[in-house]
């Protein structure tokens, strides 16, 4: 793997850098304490292209590569989590598996919309079925030229905005994953409901709704993939999604990096900088070291993705270790910055409760280790994962 960012990459970095710091960090805690991202702050995502990232050029978007796609996202995040995940999905779970798996029709009427107007969900998780995700129990039946859906999904994420979901419901009840089939759900489709909105702990500018399903009927072109070929668009594209996560949580874990530095040169006691103290160099040391580890990660799965290189179990390794890193990261400058660390006074508070979900949302850290162990133990080209 080259190491070295093309011009191009370098480039992106820079503008998305200039963007999140001239645009977002201003408002991030506002965002953050009325739980919304204002519509102003959209428009200009938007014109800046941050909604076309991983759209193909062709139907109007940027088409840029995972590895530009990562470090445009950690930049968003280092600002703010909850505007670097609605981007995020957006990009990498509604237009993503659209890209991937859609006929030339269905591309050529999402896509151009997705790239330029609209905002696009993902819509897996139910009540009942979290990390079996082969569980779900909304179900899809044909009828003529359209199915009719019943049931409901929850925490989905740009939902309540959202103009477009992709969607997954069971068409077959005898088989498990093979019985599931996923569907593209505009937000007028008679029957589809928008849910509650669901009071979190962190990412609160971020919205996230229940769906319910009440005989909601979808013509049949909007069918994606074959039938029965659900499981593997949904898994596929969360493998893609987790390379976003991990990037998201770079950009909380340096973030709460940076500001834990500021604080412990400006901070005086006993008449030094806290960070004259060991006890300070050493949290500094640590969370500089292990960032560093997490972002070669993260690069690597996106570098793997980019070459056409089987990269889930890196994806998941990556994910895996960028989300308990921005744990611990925020974790250490909340404590380095004492009693003021707890107080919304500085930014490292929203860090610390937004670094949690990284470990939980697109496969929870348990769900990681089973992907990697997996790949080990029982791997399909039987050579091993290196």
């Amino acid at each position: 793997m080259n190491l070295q960012l093309t011009e191009q990459q370098e480039m992106l970095r820079a503008m998305a850098r200039s963007f999140a710091e001239g645009e977002i960090a201003p408002i991030a805690h506002t965002i953050d304490a009325e739980e919304k991202i204002p519509d102003s702050l959209r428009k200009k995502l938007r014109d800046s292209n941050f909604f076309a990232l991983l759209i193909p050029e062709e139907y109007g978007g940027v088409g840029v590569d995972a590895v530009g796609y990562v470090i445009v996202m950690e930049e968003l995040a280092r600002a703010s989590a909850a505007v670097a995940i609605t981007v995020s999905v957006h990009n990498s779970v509604a237009a993503g598996p659209i890209a991937k798996f859609g006929t030339d029709a269905q591309k050529s009427c999402w896509l151009p919309r997705l790239a330029k107007q609209w905002l696009g969900a993902f819509a897996l998780t139910e009540p009942g079925s979290g990390s079996d995700s082969a569980a779900l129990t909304t179900r899809a039946e044909r009828r003529g030229e359209e199915y009719v859906l019943n049931g409901s999904k929850t925490f989905v994420t740009n939902g309540k905005y959202a103009d477009v979901f992709v969607l997954l419901a069971r068409t077959s009840q005898e088989q498990k994953h093979r019985g599931i089939t996923a569907f593209l759900i505009e937000r007028n489709a008679p029957g589809l409901k928008i849910g509650k909105n669901i009071d979190k702990m962190g990412i609160r500018g971020s919205d996230t709704v229940e769906l319910v399903l009440e005989d909601c009927r979808v013509p049949a072109k909007n069918r994606l993939h074959d039938e029965g070929r659900g499981f593997r668009v949904a898994m596929q594209t969360l493998d893609g999604g987790r390379i976003g996560v991990a990037a998201q949580a770079l950009g909380i874990a340096q973030a709460s990096l940076d500001a834990a530095s500021r604080y412990a040169r400006d901070r005086y006691q006993f008449g030094h900088p806290i960070g004259d103290f060991q006890a300070i160099q050493w949290m500094i040391a640590e969370m500089r070291t292990e960032i560093e580890g997490a972002r070669l990660l993260t690069l690597q799965a996106a570098w793997m993705k980019d070459q056409d290189i089987p990269y889930g179990p890196y994806a998941s390794m990556a994910k895996l270790k960028a989300s308990a890193v921005a744990r611990m990261a925020a974790d250490r400058a909340v404590q380095i910055h004492g009693g003021y660390g707890y107080t919304k006074e500085f930014a490292v508070e929203r860090y610390y409760r937004d670094a949690k979900v990284t470990e939980l949302y697109e496969g929870t850290s348990e769900i990681q280790r089973i992907v990697i162990a997996n790949s080990v133990l029982h791997p399909k080209d039987g050579k091993g994962t290196t």
